[in-house]
């Protein structure tokens, strides 16, 4: 079978590996599509853990299923988890999924950016749904993605009368502006593209700012005078981070949806006095998953509109430079050729 092997964001290989064999428990996937992630294109947080096949964001067909495996058969449309909890272990028995040391080290085999993959049994006994009929397989590509916003918006306990502010708007926080305006929030968005700007008052955002001309008194202007109660970070950028950090109102919470690989130093006598909280958000858990399908099901967010190249699998070089380059692209989908 053909893989793409990750060796930085400019060079990705297509290598010829032998289809993986299952054992009992497991099942086997040929993916039919696989989105590109934002931490995909980090080369500073990838390119130390190459070379690798990446992949996460996957949805295929099952076509062999090993001795034991209940409820999944050949045929079947289904999206699976990378990451799972053990739900054993002390994090897990407290709720902290994605705090589990399964979840952070479990992986399928060998990722998504390949023809077929083999599913280990606790990915599929935890991190395996089957696909609705009306579910295509790009809108299945979101689920993760989706899984991961709904987390974050779970820890910083977003609410109605919250007004946030969304710093980046691809697609990470597209999908932040999704959910916030599905709670009811007043949302603000910033980003440093024209283009992307417009697509996020396309998908809800009250008032946009260009990130290059942005400060805290156009905040103010548009929020009843005040700073915003919710902070999401979705870019990396010095600029994201320092006016994430100028922006959050007293007893508000700044959560960190993407990071940089610089560490922050925060105003803490500030953040003292005006009892700010700043959380960070890693991945997704089950029941994330499960809410992410069911949102995409039911028409409550549109990913659908979000995916705007389809690249085959041969051409994930391609792929990378669209993703990287992120003018004139949002989601970028590998397919099999």
């Amino acid at each position: 079978m053909k893989v793409a092997v990750y060796y930085n964001n400019s060079d990705i290989r297509i290598e010829e590996r032998p289809i993986p064999a299952i054992s009992p428990g497991e099942i086997l996937v040929k993916m039919e599509a696989c989105g590109i992630c934002g931490t995909d294109i980090m080369e500073w947080y990838r390119i130390k853990k190459g070379p690798r096949v990446l992949g996460h964001e996957m949805a295929g067909s099952i076509v062999d299923v090993g001795e034991g495996v209940e409820g999944y058969k050949k045929g079947d449309r289904v999206f699976v988890s990378h990451h799972v909890p053990c739900y054993e272990c002390h994090y897990c028995k407290a709720g902290n999924y994605t705090a589990c040391e399964q979840l952070h080290t479990g992986n399928f085999d060998p990722g998504g950016f390949s023809e077929f993959i083999r599913v280990p049994a606790e990915n599929v006994k935890y991190g395996t749904f089957i696909l609705p009929p009306e579910m295509t397989y790009y809108d299945a590509s979101m689920i993760e993605p989706l899984g991961c916003a709904i987390r974050g918006q779970k820890l910083v306990n977003l609410k109605k009368s919250h007004s946030v502010l969304i710093i980046g708007s691809g697609i990470s926080g597209l999908l932040h502006i999704q959910l916030a305006k599905l709670n009811g929030s007043k949302v603000i968005a910033t980003d440093i593209s024209k283009y992307r700007l417009q697509i996020a008052e396309k998908f809800g955002a009250d008032v946009v700012f260009d990130a290059n001309n942005y400060s805290v008194d156009d905040l103010k202007r548009t929020n009843n005078g005040r700073l915003a109660d919710i902070v999401i970070v979705c870019a990396g950028a010095d600029k994201a981070i320092s006016n994430a950090l100028l922006s959050v109102d007293r007893n508000g919470t700044i959560l960190f949806f993407t990071i940089s690989n610089k560490d922050i130093t925060l105003p803490s006598v500030r953040f003292w006095r005006d009892e700010i909280a700043v959380r960070f958000s890693y991945g997704a858990a089950p029941d994330d998953l499960k809410d992410s399908l069911e949102l995409i099901k039911n028409g409550k967010i549109n990913v659908r509109e979000m995916v705007t190249h389809r690249i085959p699998l041969t051409k994930i070089k391609e792929g990378f430079r669209l993703a990287v380059n992120g003018k004139d692209s949002l989601k970028v989908v590998v397919v099999p050729d």
